[in-house]
Parts: structure tokens; C-alpha cells; sequence
């Protein structure tokens, strides 16, 4: 890694206009202060508002969310066209309308192109769950950041991200370095860098950045994300009470999806957990509404479950997900979590099964590439433990012989005793 410094960006007597939107491209904790002093100092400025409704619309009911954005057109189109778009796309965004929101977006940067306020915007491409869209998406990611060109911070950001999950690594780490070299403070690039060290198996060199990057600004928005990344560093190179501490003291109780995550790879080598979730709380969670809206999301829970060896939910839920017309759910999710099921009832065999016809399909669980990693680390486990050495060696081939810290895979495909199984670490 070369040199990083983790100095904040803008000067105190910067405009609150600019600090603010540096701290929302950057995913600053100041962020929000930043909006509201922003939008209290210019009421009648429709962009201010807008993003001020991006960055806290998920926590406000329907009502207010329309009527802030109501509010915020009106006066964006007594300034301009390129002001009233950027904030009819976020109207569309904040309601969920992604297919919608993305073809907006086209439209936007043919006539705005490099749009950074609009480059916030462009995960609605990925959030339509459409293959097509999601390359759509990266192509224009592409096509902004050539006109940005490479000393824009946002967009070298943006563009280090998408190389990270189209297993870019290289370009992604050489990107998001190139992004903290113009703005040490961007948020975006540090988690664009997480990613492409987890493939690289970077360990604690790189949960020494994050540690590093994060004194800086605790209450950065991704502060638990960061460092659920640091924890799985941690894993990587055999430090689990590490991984554990950081689970325990920096995860909230909300954060089931991480926790799980964190969790169910401790026990595929045989360690101890760090604090778990409550059973409870995840079936309430599944029964509520919305509980099984996005299969990514529904994949976090049937984790949590495997996590609390809750067979039998998983076995309804997995028979739950099979019924489903939707499918991601039915092609995709119920095996999955039928073999989180057979993986805890101790019959790795049918898990084997499951998993391997499920092949490249396990890309539309949804999430992220280190995300999704997971299900291929619970088939290597399988495999072991149906006796498949060779076969779980060659799975795991790539990951071993890249990376520079491999603990955590090497232990994946270690035999385990009766014993062991019994009384982890």
C-alpha cells in the first residue's frame, strides 16, 4: 500500500454548500449536520433539500418524504433543468422505483455528463435484481468516470468499486488509492479498497488501514461496514478473537445480516461465535413485512438461523422460498437454505448436492461478491466433510494461491474430528 494520510477534506471556511456535498460523497459522519445546516441557511434551495431527503428518506414516512420533494422541484425548477432532473431522480430513487430511476439517469448524463450529485444515484442500477441493468449500469459507470476524468475523486471512487465486484482487483486496488491520493477522506474508495484486499487476502495490513481511516471519523456512515470488513481480515489470517471483538463491539444488535456473516465463517473453521442473535428476533423479523421483500436480505436471515443451528426454521423457510413465484427466491434461495439446513442436521452429502448444481446461479442470492463468497466457503466445508478433499481443494484453488493471508481457507479444508465439531476453538 502506498502512502495514506487520513486529513480531512474541505477547509473550515470552506461554503457549508461544498463541505456538505463533500461529506455526502464521501459518506463523512458530517454528512448529515452538514445537509440540515445547508437547507437551514437556503430553504429555498430544491437541490439542498433533495439530498437532504436522499440521506435520511428511509427514515421518514411516505408523507413527508413526498412532500419534501414537492417542495424541493418546485423551487430546483425556478433554478434550472439540470437542478429539477437531479431531483426528480431523487424522488424516484427515495420510493424505490429503481428501473425507473435508472433510465432517468441515462437521459441525465447525455445532457449533465459527469454528474457527481447524480453519480450518487447509480446503485439503482444494480438495486433493479436485472442482469441487464446492472450492466447497463457499469457501462455508464465507465463512460462517466472517462469524462471525469482521473482527477475526479467521486468518480475514480465510483469506478474502483465496480472494478472491485467485477473481480477487477488489481484496477480496483490502483483505483481506490488513486481516489484517497486526491481525498483521503473518501469513503467510497476506502470500501472500494476493503474489497479488493479482501481478494488479495491482505489481513491485517488492511484492518490496520481501516482502524486507521476510522479514528479519524467514528461516525463515518460505513463505521460498522468497515470494520465488519477489518473483522473479516481478521478471519483471514487466523486472528479470531480479533473478529470476534469487533463483532461484539462495534455490530449493532440490528445488524443480524454481518453478525451472521461473521458467525457462520467462524463456525465453518471451528471456532467459537462472537455474540449471536436472538432466534427470536430473526423469525420476527422474517414474519414481518418486507421480511422476505429481497432475497439478499432473506439470505442474512437464513444465515442467522444456520448460525443458531435452527434446523427446522430453515427447513420451513427453505419450503417457504420453493412455493415463492419469484424466481430468485425459488431457483436460487430455497436450495441455499435448504443446504444451511442439511450442512447444521450434520449431512453435508445433500448439502454437496444442493450446492454444486446450483452452480453460477448463486450470483442472483444477490449482494456482493465478498458477500456471496460465503455460499462457496459453505461448500467447501461440505465437501470436506463428505470426504471431497480434492474437490473442496480445487474450489478454493484460486483463493489459496492468491492470497497473501489464507488461515481462514486453509482451515476450511482442513478434516475435522468429532471433536472438534463438538467443542469448537
Amino acid at each position: 500500500m502506498i502512502g495514506r494520510t487520513t486529513v480531512s477534506g474541505a477547509a473550515a471556511g470552506t461554503p457549508v454548500e461544498e463541505r456538505a456535498v463533500d461529506a455526502l460523497l464521501s459518506l463523512s459522519g458530517r454528512t448529515l449536520p452538514l445537509l440540515r445546516q445547508w437547507v437551514g441557511s437556503d430553504p429555498g434551495c430544491g437541490v439542498a433539500r433533495a439530498l437532504l431527503s436522499l440521506a435520511t428518506g428511509d427514515r421518514w414516512d411516505d408523507a413527508l418524504l413526498k412532500e419534501q420533494l414537492v417542495m424541493a422541484h418546485r423551487d430546483a425548477l425556478a433554478v434550472g433543468e439540470r437542478e429539477a432532473s437531479l431531483v426528480y431522480g431523487v424522488f424516484l430513487h427515495t420510493h424505490r422505483q429503481y428501473r425507473l430511476t435508472a433510465d432517468h439517469l441515462v437521459g441525465h448524463f447525455t445532457r449533465w455528463p459527469a454528474d457527481e450529485l447524480a453519480g450518487l444515484m447509480l446503485g439503482a442500477f444494480s438495486s433493479c435484481g436485472d442482469a441487464a441493468y446492472r450492466a447497463q449500469g457499469d457501462a455508464l459507470m465507465e463512460q462517466q468516470a472517462a469524462a471525469a476524468g482521473p482527477e475526479s475523486w467521486p468518480w475514480m471512487s465510483w469506478l474502483a468499486s465496480t472494478r472491485a465486484e467485477q473481480g477487477r482487483v488489481r484496477e480496483a486496488y490502483e483505483l481506490a488509492e488513486c481516489a484517497l491520493g486526491l481525498y483521503p477522506r473518501s469513503g467510497v474508495a476506502a470500501h472500494a479498497l476493503a474489497h479488493a484486499e479482501h481478494e488479495l487476502g491482505a489481513g491485517r495490513a488492511c484492518a490496520g488501514f481501516l482502524d486507521q481511516w476510522l479514528r479519524a471519523d467514528p461516525q463515518a456512515v460505513q463505521s460498522r461496514h468497515l470494520n465488519w470488513h477489518a473483522a473479516l481480515q481478521s478471519i483471514a489470517c487466523g486472528d479470531f478473537p480479533d473478529a470476534r471483538r469487533r463483532a461484539d463491539t462495534t455490530l449493532a444488535r440490528t445488524d443480524v445480516g454481518m453478525r451472521a456473516a461473521t458467525n457462520w465463517r467462524l463456525l465453518l473453521v471451528g471456532q467459537s461465535p462472537a455474540g449471536r442473535s436472538d432466534p427470536d428476533q430473526v423469525r420476527e423479523l422474517l414474519a414481518a413485512p418486507g421480511g422476505m421483500a429481497e432475497v439478499f436480505h432473506t439470505f442474512n436471515l437464513a444465515l442467522a438461523l444456520a448460525v443458531e443451528s435452527a434446523t427446522d426454521d430453515l427447513y420451513v423457510l427453505a419450503r417457504r422460498a420453493a412455493g415463492d413465484e419469484r424466481p430468485d427466491f425459488r431457483d436460487v434461495l430455497a436450495p441455499v437454505v435448504q443446504a444451511l439446513a442439511e450442512v447444521t442436521a450434520g449431512r453435508p452429502r445433500v448439502a454437496v448436492d444442493l450446492l454444486t448444481g446450483l452452480g453460477e446461479k448463486a450470483e442472483r442470492i444477490g449482494g456482493v461478491r465478498v458477500e456471496r463468497e460465503i455460499i462457496q466457503d459453505t461448500l467447501a466445508r461440505a465437501l470436506v466433510d463428505a470426504g471431497e478433499h480434492v474437490r473442496a481443494a480445487a474450489l478454493l484453488h484460486h483463493r489459496t494461491t492468491t492470497r497473501r493471508h489464507h488461515t481462514y481457507e486453509d482451515l476450511l479444508l482442513a478434516t475435522r474430528t468429532p471433536a472438534d465439531v463438538a467443542d469448537p476453538d
